[in-house]
């Protein structure tokens, strides 16, 4: 089931939540829609789902227009971040509750609905919990349950809010991963919120970066991340490193350094220009070369097999972000405090005009 969203707009009262949102989403893709609070993520979400009216434009499922469809029509699995289990019930109640509240008419027998628990107690991987009560499972236990809830009124769309929001981090890995294989098996056009920028790349086919009520960029994980479009989708999906300066001759120049990029056009001159990179796009080296920046290492700390570095080149300047392989950097043998020589690689350039006021 294909989604097509055309021109929505959404406000509360004076706050304007989305504006003139257009997107398609593929029949069977699992799209994310990532964003800071505010950004107008959930507002979609809940608009998608029939949950908010939009104050204009239309929604799609394949070709039926669903705009003025009752939520309960929709045929919408949804999936929120506290769950939303009913706690006197137990799993297998939980489970077929939607079922069991459809009309007469399109109810299943009570013995299709117990096949259908157990089919989906298999798939979420809870066989033998069907007598439990919600209090009784863990956090991670819990959300199985409430996508299996979902999934049990074969939706044609499913849609989950922050679905790992309230997990602890181990938790929420290994729950991305079982979402991601659930997801290849089950194929259903699914939608997920999230502000955390890993379990967006690490889950979708597809990212929406979203900001301000706007959509930002689309694009697979690796599109978005290796070739950002705006300074705030850069910044936004993950550290980086900024330096500002003017082109000249096909450098930026900064104060006392220059920086060779390749993707100055030769008519740019004399222009301001921000310069951004990722930290592990930064070489670094104990002998002086062309382009490199001194600069003091002022903290070091190790995360698994990566090393991070703080160092300071300037004064006033915020400090410069450098990853290493943690091979890499017991090769060098770098200090505390010792002077050392960067240079940045990777470079995008941006413009004053592209950054959002």
């Amino acid at each position: 089931m294909s989604i097509v969203i055309q021109n929505i707009s959404k406000s509360f009262g004076s706050f304007q939540a989305l504006s003139d949102i257009n997107l398609s989403i593929g029949t069977g893709e699992l799209v994310a829609l990532l964003g800071p609070s505010g950004s107008g993520k959930t507002s979609l979400l809940r608009i998608i789902a029939g949950l908010e009216a939009a104050d204009q434009g239309d929604i799609y499922f394949h070709k039926d227009k669903v705009t003025q469809t009752h939520a309960a029509s929709r045929q919408v699995g949804f999936v929120f971040q506290h769950y939303a289990l009913f706690p006197h019930m137990t799993v297998a109640d939980n489970i077929s509750y939607g079922l069991r509240v459809k009309p007469r008419k399109e109810r299943p027998s009570k013995k299709e609905i117990a096949e259908k628990v157990r089919e989906l107690l298999a798939l979420v991987k809870l066989e033998g919990m069907d007598d439990r009560y919600p209090a009784q499972l863990s956090g991670g236990q819990r959300q199985r349950v409430a996508l299996a809830r979902a999934l049990a009124v074969e939706p044609k769309v499913l849609l989950l809010d922050e679905p790992f929001g309230a997990l602890d981090a181990k938790v929420r890995k290994d729950l991305r991963k079982w979402l991601r294989k659930l997801h290849n098996e089950f194929q259903v056009t699914s939608v997920f919120v999230t502000h955390d920028q890993e379990e967006a790349l690490d889950v979708s086919d597809r990212v929406v970066v979203m900001n301000q009520g706007k959509i930002e960029q689309v694009g697979t994980p690796d599109e978005v991340y290796e070739q950002p479009k705006s300074p705030f989708v850069y910044d936004f999906l993950g550290n980086v490193n900024v330096f500002t300066g003017r082109v000249k001759q096909g450098f930026v120049h900064l104060d006392t350094h220059q920086l060779k990029t390749s993707t100055i056009s030769k008519d740019i001159h004399n222009q301001e220009a921000v310069v951004y990179t990722r930290p592990h796009h930064m070489e670094i080296s104990r002998k002086k070369q062309k382009d490199a920046i001194p600069a003091v290492i002022e903290h070091i700390h190790m995360v698994g097999p990566i090393a991070f570095l703080e160092l300071n080149w300037k004064d006033d300047e915020e400090a410069l972000q450098v990853e290493l392989a943690k091979d890499r950097f017991h090769e060098l043998n770098l200090k505390k405090g010792e002077t050392v020589f960067v240079v940045p690689k990777n470079l995008t350039l941006f413009f004053p005009e592209e950054f959002t006021i």
